[in-house]
């Protein structure tokens, strides 16, 4: 079960990384052809970034956390370099947003809005996905960094949180 998970997770992964990367260069590049600029070129760039972006990234992005999120239950890992992992992986999720706000932007706006430079996010991915490969496979020692972290945010406050805060 945990060697199926495991194979599910990186798969899902690697394509999920994979269009993290490919979706700004192909929101940069075919964005700024004369073809993109004729209503044929505009839908066919619609239709390609809109597909890319629902059914194969963010079904990838959904089955990778949850996959991850399954194996930490099963394996029981919670070490430091995991929470620096999810870390990264929550800002990749946020990078994965942003790109989708501008393919929904470029497909329903109505021609007056001046895209940001789509390979930002190819500038922010980039090391989160070699941040989060570096710590699954060094597995560092992180307990030095977190000892230097203040008192406040290392041991618990034994306070009750404010009642506006208390969900139930």
């Amino acid at each position: 079960m945990i060697a199926i998970l495991k194979f599910v997770h990186i798969a899902s992964l690697a394509l999920w990384c994979a269009g993290l990367l490919a979706l700004p260069v192909l929101l940069h590049q075919y964005g700024r052809t004369a073809a993109a600029r004729t209503q044929t070129g505009f839908s066919r760039l619609r239709h390609l970034t809109h597909f890319s972006y629902v059914a194969v990234l963010s079904p990838a992005a959904v089955v990778t956390i949850a996959a991850g999120t399954g194996l930490i239950f099963l394996i029981e890992v919670v070490d430091p370099w995991l929470l620096a992992k999810l870390l990264m992986v929550a800002g990749m999720a946020l990078v994965h947003a942003w790109l989708g706000h501008l393919t929904s932007r470029i497909g329903h706006g109505d021609g007056g809005y001046r895209l940001p430079p789509p390979l930002l996010g190819l500038v922010l991915a980039l090391p989160l996905i070699a941040t989060v490969l570096w710590l699954v496979l060094a597995k560092p020692d992180l307990a030095p960094w977190l000892d230097r972290l203040p008192a406040l945010l290392r041991e618990p406050q034994d306070r009750e949180l404010p009642p506006g805060v208390v969900p139930i």
